[in-house]
């Protein structure tokens, strides 16, 4: 028996030391750095550590919530103050005083005291911060919606509105105060004040919703822009998802048409309050004038925005500009939705990226950028002449002609068009975005140089969480190719693709990838305000779409894509420590499930399913689903088992809640639907399930659906298929591959999992790596499949990969919810020479960096302050499990 070796430190711990160097840090409210004006009268509060102490505890912690900044910093809450509790607790602190009113600013802080080893306990305390609350009740608004219909606006088809632009000239008085902008432009919108862009790095204004239920708004603190005497208002709107791209033509496969909501409309809120106290209100109304006739003539996000320089308005948001010629804004019909604060960031332009290479062909430049990206080219056109049109066309791939290949994009023209007035101009799309990796440039008259062009990657304004990497070439190409494709998804909900007739909310596809995407990027405001969308779309019945917002309307009735409501509750919970989306979606939740089992359910098997296992690798290259029915897993072989997850996972959160009885019942759903399902699919005399597929198999061993003493069995089936039948590649497609890595690794086919990550032959990540890709496909085939649906910016058929890079080659995983507990337990697999990875949680950054030479294997690891970890150190004996502070450590073992 081989002994377990000592574990060597990086540095000794030292008990005696009289000193603490901590440092209070990472404070946020609703887990926002520099928080958007508050959607909630009860917010939350965190902070993090930063350490090179070992075992670093919280004792206890005090918030103060005051009127001013210097109270909160002597320490008196007026509006609230905790008092000292005694709790290591750290993350979404609830304000516990009378809920904040609208319009309400105040400062919080925190007192903190913390203790490293035996040294003395110190007290630590934040700055004193500002947070506001915004407009939460209807009674707030005084403001009408207004706009205007015109006659040229095409409403069929690929729908195109020309811009509308508003303004309003309006006095200020002397001694501002402060001065608020509270806006909703539907669909998107750019705010203007005595000519300069209120927030103009964020894009694609408001977040998009279902209208029909709710309308989100935004606010801003103007007083900077405001000056005493005249000034200007000026807004342009543009009509995005709520001037549906798409009316009447293109429904293909039986998709309705996208929801139509209406032309452009406004409605905006400037609250002006100077130093008396005195309250001025500017709001739109029908005083406000109105004009089509301005430069951006059209911008479809399927089809590509122009713009007619002929048609500038100079100064056209400055209060001198004549705007006489214009017509009064009308008072148009106000959304059906719920109005209210937008509780996620705006999107952004959040890297910049410069060509690859430019050359000239067939009388057009064609650029490429390198990478498959998402967003649009900034472009300085020099040398032109006046009446010149440049055209800027879009792809993700080229033809063997080196032509640009569109047939993917379907109906989507993706043409931005300018006319130029001026002979030189650095010019860029407003409001629409493409994806792209290559671009062609008709009407330039010089050649352009790689300075010219710069490429503006767009989406939802976050941080990287997380960092990867291997000594396999492979799995840190198709890593980086999945942050691509991820990030380029991310449009204030998590779509399917950005570049064709689509860009939908496609639950499916996140069910399992929320939980690998949350380890890359601090993704909690979008996902909970995606949450939010799939209440409001659910149907009286219980019913919900697949698609989410509703745009298109499919409620055909499915476990394995609504289920993501649940799944993405669930990850929240896990990986932010978040309660709340919980709470607050419950009851849908329970609906849904309730409905599914009135409606579906016979004799315990949920016969409902509407996808299958989409998208697994055909049998022929050409075709994008399969025809053999040996490779279909049915309709029941995949719905029941999620139908028992489902149930064990709201068992869960009812008991959280504190609803025994739903807990009783829904554990009980799933025993009885278990129970069933092994019935009726289940051969014990080969441990198969149904027809033997790689995924009718994954799914019990993954759910623990699998009777006593035949998981090594069944496992021994997927392993055979998988080796024998498939020659060790993917034979899954969306629903198989959320579970294939995890469970492979889990029952000791490390190995195997570890050969499907590095193939780099059909089917696999790394065959489309090798085939050019810098994102993730939507076909296994894509480079070869028919055009009708291949997407070269997918995420879905990612599956649990990225978790399994996380949390078992890095080996980190939460124990308590938020990480207050960790898990590391690395899997270091023959083969894989080193990985190296860091994950900033809620509560600091967990750093597991590994190598292995031969049997010698050594580990480095980072647990942030206030937590404990489960270290599990690999030998060749299994594992030693062992209990650990926060710090850092340096271990060897012999595997």
């Amino acid at each position: 028996m081989k002994r377990f070796p000592a574990l060597v430190m990086m540095a000794a711990l030292c008990l005696s030391c009289s000193t603490t160097n901590v440092v209070l840090t990472g404070t946020t409210v609703e887990l926002q750095t520099k928080p958007m004006a508050l959607h909630t009268p009860i917010p939350r509060f965190s902070w993090k550590y930063d350490s090179h102490d070992k075992d670093v505890r919280q004792l206890a912690y005090r918030v103060i919530v005051s009127t001013t900044a210097e109270l909160a910093s002597r320490g008196v809450g007026d509006v609230w103050d905790s008092e000292q509790i005694t709790s290591a607790d750290m993350v979404l602190i609830p304000y516990g005083g009378r809920p904040l009113k609208s319009r309400e600013r105040v400062y919080w802080c925190v007192e903190t005291t913390v203790q490293s080893g035996k040294a003395k306990p110190i007290t630590l305390k934040s700055e004193a911060q500002p947070i506001e609350v915004s407009l939460l009740n209807k009674d707030d608004w005084q403001a009408t919606w207004i706009g205007r219909d015109f006659n040229d606006d095409r409403l069929d088809g690929h729908t195109a509105v020309a811009a509308r632009y508003l303004r309003k000239v309006f006095n200020v008085g002397t001694a501002v105060k402060q001065a608020r902008l509270y806006i909703s432009g539907l669909g998107q919108y750019s705010a203007f004040i005595n000519g300069a862009e209120v927030a103009p790095d964020e894009l694609f204004k408001p977040a998009l919703s279902d209208y029909r239920k709710r309308v989100y708004f935004n606010a801003y603190d103007v007083t900077p822009m405001l000056k005493e005497g005249n000034n200007a208002m000026g807004i342009i709107l543009e009509g995005g998802r709520y001037t549906a791209m798409r009316q009447k033509e293109g429904a293909r496969d039986g998709m309705q048409n996208m929801l139509h909501y209406g032309t452009p409309r406004l409605l905006l809120q400037l609250e002006i309050t100077y130093s008396d106290g005195h309250l001025e209100t500017i709001v739109s109304d029908p005083s406000w004038h109105i004009t089509n006739q301005g430069p951006i003539r059209k911008a479809n996000e399927f089809d590509g925005e122009t713009y007619n320089g002929f048609m500038e308005m100079h100064e056209w948001a400055k209060p001198q500009f004549d705007d006489s010629h214009w017509m009064q804004a009308t008072v148009v019909d106000a959304p059906s939705g719920q109005l209210s604060p937008q509780p996620n960031p705006n999107l952004q332009v959040q890297d910049t990226l410069l060509p690859l290479s430019i050359f000239h062909h067939s009388g057009a430049w064609v650029v490429d950028m390198g990478q498959n990206m998402v967003g649009f080219l900034d472009l300085n056109v020099r040398g032109a002449k006046r009446g010149d049109t440049i055209v800027l066309r879009y792809a993700e791939t080229l033809s063997p002609d080196s032509t640009l290949y569109t047939a993917n994009l379907r109906t989507a023209e993706v043409t931005d068009t300018l006319i130029l007035a001026d002979t030189c101009l650095r010019w860029h799309p407003t409001f629409v975005y493409h994806g792209f990796r290559y671009a062609t440039i008709e009407g330039l008259r010089r050649e352009p140089s790689k300075a010219d062009i710069h490429g503006l990657v767009v989406y939802d304004k976050m941080d990287f969480s997380g960092k990867f990497h291997t000594s396999n070439q492979v799995i840190n190409a198709v890593y980086q190719n999945a942050c691509w494709g991820i990030r380029g998804n991310y449009r204030s909900m998590p779509t399917d693709c950005p570049q064709r007739d689509e860009r939908m909310g496609w639950t499916g596809d996140r069910t399992t990838g929320a939980y690998g995407e949350s380890y890359i990027f601090n993704n909690h405001n979008l996902y909970s305000k995606w949450l939010t969308d799939f209440d409001d779309s659910q149907l009286v019945s219980g019913s919900l779409p697949e698609v989410v917002p509703p745009y298109w309307r499919f409620y055909s009735n499915s476990m394995t894509w609504p289920g993501a409501f649940i799944t993405v509750a669930d990850m929240l919970y896990w990986r932010f420590g978040d309660m709340r989306p919980i709470e607050q979606h419950y009851d849908a939740m329970k609906r849904w499930m309730l409905f599914m089992k009135d409606k579906y359910m016979s004799d315990g098997i949920m016969t409902k399913d509407t996808y299958g296992d989409w998208c697994m690798p055909p049998e022929s290259l050409e075709l994008i689903h399969s025809r053999d029915t040996n490779r279909i897993t049915k309709a029941a072989v995949l719905s029941t088992p999620y139908y028992c997850a489902f149930a064990n996972t709201m068992s869960h959160f009812a008991s959280l809640l504190g609803k025994t009885d739903d807990s009783i019942f829904f554990q009980r759903e799933s025993n009885l639907s278990k129970n069933a399902f092994n019935t009726q699919y289940f051969d014990p005399q080969t441990a198969r399930y149904s027809n033997n597929t790689v995924t009718a198999n994954l799914l019990p061993l993954s759910f623990k659906l699998v009777p006593d003493g035949f998981a090594d069995k069944v496992f021994a089936n997927v392993v055979d298929v998988t080796e024998n039948q498939c020659h060790s590649h993917v034979s899954t497609g969306v629903i198989g591959i959320q579970h294939l890595m995890r469970t492979l690794t889990e029952y000791g086919r490390g190995d195997l999992a570890l050969r499907i990550a590095s193939n780099d032959t059909y089917p696999s990540w790394g065959y489309m790596y090798r085939n050019g890709a810098t994102t993730i496909w939507e076909l296994w085939n894509g480079n070869t499949a028919n055009p009708a649906m291949n997407s070269g910016n997918h995420v879905m058929l990612l599956g649990d990969l990225i978790v399994w890079e996380y949390e078992y080659l890095a080996g980190i995983r939460p124990l308590k919810p938020g990480f207050e507990t960790i898990q590391l337990k690395p899997y270091p697999i023959t083969g894989l020479d080193s990985v190296s990875c860091s994950y900033n949680s809620v509560r600091g950054t967990i750093i597991s960096q590994w190598t292995r030479t031969g049997n010698k294997f050594s580990w480095h690891i980072t647990i942030p302050p206030n937590t404990t970890a489960q270290v599990y150190i690999p030998s060749g004996n299994g594992y030693r499990v062992e209990t650990y502070g926060s710090g850092s450590y340096h271990i060897q073992s012999e595997l």
